[in-house]
């Protein structure tokens, strides 16, 4: 048998931190593998995540406009959705950023693409099983980088796996739109796809087993979420968990849920299950490594993103944590500096912000009221709507509201939820001003552009 071939450093999975992370190896001169088992590379976000979900979003947007443009003085005839020209649009993205990428790392010199699936078959060797069906490479390194995401796990409900349900990556295959679209599962893929279809003109029932959606959030923004949604026409019930689901005669999808007042019946065309999402570790034969996975298959890493093998480290959404793709490209400035300058950078005390791209989008960052209840901190709380500001007025976009949790005593900034227009560029406004340590009453008394939103800020803050 031949030996193993040589790297300096192997990166399994062509996602927001493996990429870069490849590229600074090799940049640096260090003979680098990159493996993607994909047929596209870009990993989650590129190609089955963000950038498809945000393109198709826009074009929901677009068509919600439409219906709206008569409340501008703007006269349109009937608005229609042609899916599959959505879908085409979505697909030709997907194909520029993943292209760009593929292109990007086939040039680099010292970077060799890999495209098949690797498995351990020791602490640092790895047989790669080629996609393109040639058969297999042996290879081997003193230091490996797992950054193969997750994906879509159904709940365990009775009857799911005997109708053809939808997940987060199907759903934007569909060449129709559907009749009536139930989502089981009311967080930010539920939410962002109900709402999406809803305006494309799905009747949509969105099912959420909590007593509120996004439960992360206070109970003020998830009510408020929950009645731009009714507004949209979405019937949103929480409080309903699946206890089983059911192919009708009519051949629609029936969902039984368990509610306060008793069983109920949900029938749609269509039924999306957006609960749960499953680590891709089964696949690399871990106990060949001796790398640990938690019960749900998660790598356990330590704040400096490594494993409990020397030499190999894990990041991005395979280690459980929050999976968003600007935390796996902050995993890769952690190794990177830790790894190639000999820094030693960790997770631990960072940012961690999120935008939910519904319409108005919700952006978050730092404590919510109730974090700060149960950390037992001295703090003020204050709210706006976002009727009081100029611009989403004359925008017509006065749905939502502002909210920033503050140090009673310091006045800074520990957190912050705005649902509305823009709201994800806003919430980083106030994550600079918490970076910066730019104080609340500063922030009460700044010049800002008239009629910016940011000005709102001199008025959320006035109370303090």
């Amino acid at each position: 048998m031949a030996a193993p071939e040589q790297f300096d450093a192997i990166v399994i999975g062509t996602g927001q931190g493996g990429k870069p992370l490849a590229g600074a190896f090799a940049r640096a001169g260090w003979r680098t593998a990159i493996l993607e088992r994909a047929d596209l590379v870009g990993g989650t976000c590129v190609t089955v995540g963000c950038t498809p979900t945000k393109t198709m979003v826009a074009s929901a947007r677009v068509a919600y406009l439409a219906r709206r443009a008569g409340e501008y003085g703007v006269n349109v005839g009937p608005v229609t959705v042609d899916q599959a020209a959505v879908r085409k649009r979505t697909r030709a993205i997907v194909d520029m950023f993943s292209g760009g990428s593929r292109r990007g790392m086939e040039r680099l010199e010292h970077n060799d693409l890999i495209m098949g699936e690797g498995r351990f078959t020791g602490p640092h060797d790895l047989e790669v099983t080629l996609n393109d069906g040639s058969g297999t490479r042996a290879i081997r390194s003193e230091k490996i980088f797992l950054n193969v995401g997750a994906r879509p796990a159904p709940p365990p409900v009775p009857g799911l796996d005997a109708v053809d349900y939808l997940d987060s990556t199907s759903v934007m295959e569909l060449d129709e739109v559907p009749t009536h679209l139930v989502v089981l599962g009311g967080g930010f893929i539920g939410l962002e796809f109900g709402q999406m279809f809803r305006r494309f003109g799905s009747e949509v029932t969105i099912l959420e087993m909590g007593d509120k959606c996004i439960r992360r959030e206070d109970r003020d923004v998830a009510e408020a979420i929950k009645q731009i949604f009714t507004e949209d026409g979405i019937d949103v019930r929480c409080g309903n968990k699946a206890k089983h689901v059911s192919r009708a005669a009519n051949g629609s999808i029936a969902v039984t849920v368990e509610t306060a007042e008793g069983e109920a019946v949900i029938s749609g065309s269509h039924l999306l299950v957006a609960a749960g999402r499953k680590a891709n570790s089964d696949s690399l034969n871990l106990d060949a490594a001796g790398v640990e996975v938690n019960a749900r298959g998660f790598i356990i890493v330590n704040e400096r993103l490594e494993t409990n093998v020397p030499g190999i480290w894990a990041l991005g959404d395979v280690t459980g944590g929050p999976a968003f793709t600007h935390i796996a490209y902050d995993d890769y400035r952690i190794l990177k500096q830790n790894v190639l300058e000999g820094g030693n950078a960790t997770t631990t005390g960072r940012l961690v912000p999120y935008t939910v791209f519904i319409d108005p989008e919700l952006g978050r960052v730092g404590l919510s009221e109730d974090d700060a209840k149960q950390q037992g901190l001295d703090y003020e709380v204050v709210t706006m709507p976002m009727s009081h500001v100029a611009r989403a007025l004359e925008s017509d976009e006065t749905r939502g509201l502002m909210k920033a949790v503050v140090d009673a005593k310091t006045k800074q900034i520990l957190g912050c939820a705005i649902l509305g227009i823009s709201g994800g560029e806003l919430m980083s406004m106030l994550e600079i001003a918490m970076m910066g340590k730019v104080s609340a009453l500063e922030l009460r008394d700044a010049v800002f552009s008239h009629p910016n939103l940011s000005e709102a800020f001199n008025n959320l803050f006035a109370k303090l």
